[in-house]
């Protein structure tokens, strides 16, 4: 008999785990799955176009919070917990609910969930969301530009939108992320690439992606989200660790199997961070991955214009996902205000609707405003937010371009990240270790 199964997700890694283990296979009935860290997510349908043929009708996707009730509703053998940027203790409490419901428990590793590919991987992953996953894969692009690779980066899902729509998503050019309707969340990622001139891939089905990717490449560039697996099997994977938030590489799902995978650690930061935080991290990584090679960079700050911030009042804006589910009260933009002597801003008196229950969840956050906009609804918020708040400028640490998403007649200065290597070449000698030219 078939066993029942849930998928715990969040819109990313399940619907992938899904694709790749469960979808043609006759041992588990996934009866749904269930939707967390995401707003909106929940009351959709898994579309049938993308879950196959055991599958007629998709599969619907349910609140997290109704877990036990679906548990024992739908009968259900084992639940499979597929989202990332998971402190161990979470993870045992959303596996003694389901223990308590009846069922068993299960994480599905890399083998079961990452598919091979015809082109060698180089995959960039990380401890933690924020820690610098992109700037480095950007670093890297730039590196194979050099070589004169035909690359294309792959980035992990970000689908909130319609799915079968968006198995397949190609980006080139900044209207491809208007065309295939964007939210504030994928365009961060995007956007960057884009700019550079990198094609990139995205979407839901990651095999259907690989083997388009596969046809103008020679080589995949897997730029993770949060810090999950990668989804192919790769010859040669860079994990990013953060100074600022030293230890939270042994604490944290699946960060920590990133973190003892790694052919690399690259210690990002390092240029910002306390000496004393930069040694420990390296310490760790010597003890629990000593095979590693350790990389030392700094993460280069770059202010648009030659505006002195000096006294002026500035909305500091920061990446979401890095201040919300990634646990952060610091970013680019915090940095440079902090520097340059600016006063920032509170926000949270002026934040409407979705914007003020994300600091209703997200309680340790200062004052900088997380450019949240994971729908139309949600970035108007957003506007409406930064439009009622009294500053001189807006200082945005987010790597999109802000003005082009909100309408503002507030200055906008962007604050942009690179990779710095201390130690320059360091990540090339890597590369060339494990893919011969």
């Amino acid at each position: 008999m078939k066993k029942k199964a849930i998928i715990m997700g969040a819109a990313g890694r399940d619907f992938h785990d899904f694709n790749s283990f469960f979808r043609d296979n006759e041992e588990y009935e996934v009866v749904c799955f269930t939707a967390t860290q995401i707003p909106g997510i929940e009351g959709r349908v898994y579309p049938k176009e993308l879950a196959g043929k055991l599958y007629p009708e998709g599969i619907p996707i349910k609140a997290e919070e109704n877990l036990e009730k679906l548990i024992k509703e739908k009968d259900v053998d084992i639940v499979f917990l597929s989202y990332s940027d998971l402190a161990f203790p979470y993870i045992m409490t959303r596996a003694s609910r389901v223990l308590g419901a009846g069922a068993s428990f299960q994480l599905l590793g890399p083998k079961a969930m990452q598919l091979k590919t015809s082109k060698p991987v180089i995959a960039v992953n990380a401890v933690r969301t924020g820690c610098g996953k992109s700037q480095t894969t950007r670093y890297i692009a730039e590196i194979l530009k050099k070589k004169g690779k035909k690359f294309t980066v792959i980035r992990e899902p970000m689908p909130y939108g319609n799915l079968a729509e968006q198995a397949v998503m190609r980006f080139e050019k900044y209207e491809d992320m208007e065309k295939n309707k964007c939210t504030i969340e994928e365009m961060e990622e995007f956007e960057p690439h884009i700019e550079k001139g990198n094609i990139l891939y995205a979407g839901v089905d990651y095999e259907a992606i690989v083997r388009e990717a596969e046809k103008e490449s020679e080589i995949i560039l897997w730029d993770g989200g949060n810090n999950e697996f990668s989804f192919y099997k790769t010859d040669v994977l860079f994990v990013v660790a953060d100074p600022f938030r030293v230890g939270h590489e042994l604490e944290y799902h699946p960060g920590m199997a990133n973190f003892l995978m790694a052919d690399a650690v690259i210690i990002n930061k390092v240029n910002t961070a306390k000496k004393e935080d930069v040694e420990k991290l390296r310490e760790n990584i010597k003890k629990w991955n000593p095979n590693a090679a350790i990389i030392d960079c700094n993460s280069k700050l770059i202010v648009e214009g030659n505006e002195d911030l000096k006294g002026k009042k500035v909305l500091v804006v920061e990446d979401g996902p890095t201040l919300t589910h990634g646990g952060m009260n610091t970013g680019a933009a915090s940095v440079v205000a902090e520097q340059q002597g600016a006063i920032m801003v509170d926000p949270k008196p002026s934040a409407v609707e979705s914007i003020k229950k994300t600091y209703e969840k997200y309680n340790h956050l200062g004052n900088i405003l997380p450019a949240m906009g994971y729908g139309e609804k949600q970035i108007k918020d957003l506007e409406d937010t930064i439009n009622k708040i009294d500053c001189d400028l807006v200082l945005s640490g987010t790597p999109i371009d802000l003005g082009k998403i909100i309408k503002t007649d507030k200055k906008i200065i962007r604050v942009r990240y690179d990779l710095e290597e201390i130690n320059k070449g360091e990540i090339e000698k890597e590369i060339e270790k494990k893919i011969k030219d």
